[in-house]
Parts: C-alpha cells; structure tokens; sequence
C-alpha cells in the first residue's frame, strides 16, 4: 500500500497508507489530516482539497482536467504545482508522494 505524506504549511508532516485507486483528498479525509476539508465531496466543486505536487512526482499524478483548472482560479496560493486532491487517484506508482498545504488551509 503507498504511503503518502502530507505537509502542512507550517511544517507538521502526516504519513498514511493509502490505498490504490483512493484520491489523494479521500485518503486525507479519511485520515484526518488536518487542512484537507474536502467539502465537495470530491466533486471538484471547491478547492478546499488544494495541495502542490512538486517534480518528479507531477508527472505521475497526470495533467489538470479544464474543470480542475477552472476551479484552481479560485483557490489562495495558486502554483503551477498547484493540483486538486479530489483530482488525483494513487496509484502503486506514487508510494513516498509527498504533497503541500497551502498556508491558507490550516
């Protein structure tokens, strides 16, 4: 099972077995880490859900969907790193993906 780690904007990091085919937003959820609220539901309705995926691990996460980038308009902080948990699926691929919290999700 990929283990994936959460790293809040002040620095506290969060490590937790995901399973295959959970969103990176569900697993959060799931695990409570603090600062993924998730309140769409996944719907990728809000961007409560924003994290930053830096190289290499972007290129395993997959491209932003027009939707997902419409919605990151929206979102505090935007990167070009910027990704939408809710957005991204893990896969076998992406055991030790480490994610950003923006500062404005706490």
């Amino acid at each position: 099972m990929p283990r994936i780690t959460y790293t809040t904007f002040d620095g506290t990091r969060h490590t937790v077995d995901v399973p295959v085919g959970t969103t990176l937003m569900e697993a959060a959820t799931n695990h409570s880490v603090p600062g993924i609220d998730g309140d769409c539901g996944g719907q990728c309705a809000c961007a409560t859900c924003h994290v930053y995926i830096d190289e290499p691990w972007s290129a395993l996460t997959g491209e932003r969907s027009e939707a997902e980038e419409d919605m990151l308009n929206f979102a505090e902080d935007f990167r070009p790193t910027s990704r939408l948990g809710c957005q991204v699926r893990v896969t076998e691929a992406m055991d030790g993906l480490e994610v950003a919290l923006p500062e404005g999700q706490h």
